[in-house]
């Protein structure tokens, strides 16, 4: 038996623009491979192009340039098909206001072929599935932020596709919402689903993501498993705060000549990291600040986290992505309607 991964995608490119400007490139040649049944992580800043990349995917943009498949589907040759083997959900619910959740629910499944009386039918497991069914009866308007996301959530599971693409599901969620929200994205796999989540949340991908693509500025800048990723920057890491008006240049010269390898520095706030391949090196790198006379207000060594990973790979964090690609996606998403 041939296996087919649930997402193959090969030099995948998306410029916006038009004639001699045409020159933005939001994703850019980007390779991707989804096994089926894990959940698979794209993580990456606002602007990165995880959402831009995702739209490709499910035919809501078109391909510029590459190829992808879903379980072996030809992804621009045939977008009907491709679309029955998705699920998608997008950052911001898309649920009617004006309806009940059970009107809702029941008016997705009318708009994808199902019978009146199978839509309702589908529409009472999945509230029940969702814990909503208490709220089945009342209108959107009066749902929370995080019922709202789980209505939207069951919405794009009313066919039970084989494929669900979450694109930022915790977006201004609580953290107790967050993670009941991970509870369901769990669950779904538990169910046989394979999961390809977009987020800017470094602790969201570490808790969810079997494997885990690190995009910046469209283009794939690492892959692994959270392990992986973590223990590419070192088995330890050094966190060091430098003291107000400290020769930041010196520091890092200073680490560069004990260890041979560039430390991070945020220059704002004065916080570095070092990545260490054994933890006792930290005190030589102390020792040889001390001799230069480089004060420090604290200093601690942790195993990486994602964030150290994300800050090493692309020189900022997660919070710091521009929003060219977001905006760039909207406008020619308004040019297609």
């Amino acid at each position: 038996m041939t296996y087919l991964p649930a997402v193959q995608a090969h030099g995948l490119v998306k410029t916006f623009g038009s004639g001699p400007d045409k020159h933005f490139r939001a994703v850019d040649g980007i390779d991707l491979t989804v096994g089926q049944g894990e959940i698979f992580g794209v993580l990456g800043p606002n602007g990165a192009g995880k959402t831009t990349m995702l739209k490709m995917l499910a035919t809501l943009l078109t391909i510029d340039g590459g190829n992808a498949e879903i379980f072996g589907v030809d992804v621009a040759r045939e977008p009907h098909r491709i679309r029955q083997l998705l699920g998608v959900t997008g950052q911001y619910a898309s649920v009617d206001e004006n309806l009940t959740a059970t009107e809702n629910l029941w008016l997705f499944g009318r708009l994808q072929g199902v019978s009146g009386k199978e839509a309702k039918a589908i529409a009472a497991r999945l509230l029940e599935q969702f814990a909503l069914q208490e709220a089945a009866d009342k209108p959107i308007s009066q749902f929370s932020g995080g019922m709202r996301r789980r209505l939207d959530l069951a919405a794009s599971l009313i066919t039970r596709p084989p494929l669900i693409f979450l694109d930022e599901p915790t977006t201004g969620l609580d953290p107790r919402t967050r993670g009941q929200m991970w509870d369901t994205i769990r669950a779904l796999v538990s169910d046989g689903s394979t999961i390809l989540l977009t987020t800017q949340y470094l602790d969201e991908a570490d808790q969810l993501a079997d494997r885990i693509a690190v995009i910046d500025r469209g283009v794939k800048v690492a892959e692994g498993t959270p392990d992986e990723l973590k223990a590419s920057v070192g088995s330890s890491t050094l966190q060091l705060q430098l003291t107000v008006g400290s020769d930041q240049d010196l520091a890092m010269d200073v680490v560069r000549r004990v260890l041979g390898e560039s430390p991070v520095l945020t220059p704002e706030s004065g916080r570095m990291q070092v990545a260490l391949a054994e933890a006792d090196r930290a005190a030589d790198v102390l020792i040889g600040l001390r001799q230069a006379d480089i004060s420090i207000t604290s200093v601690s060594v942790d195993k990486p986290t994602l964030d150290e990973v994300f800050l090493a790979l692309t020189g900022h964090d997660t919070a710091e992505g521009t929003d060219s690609a977001d905006e760039a996606d909207l406008n020619e998403m308004e040019v297609a309607r």
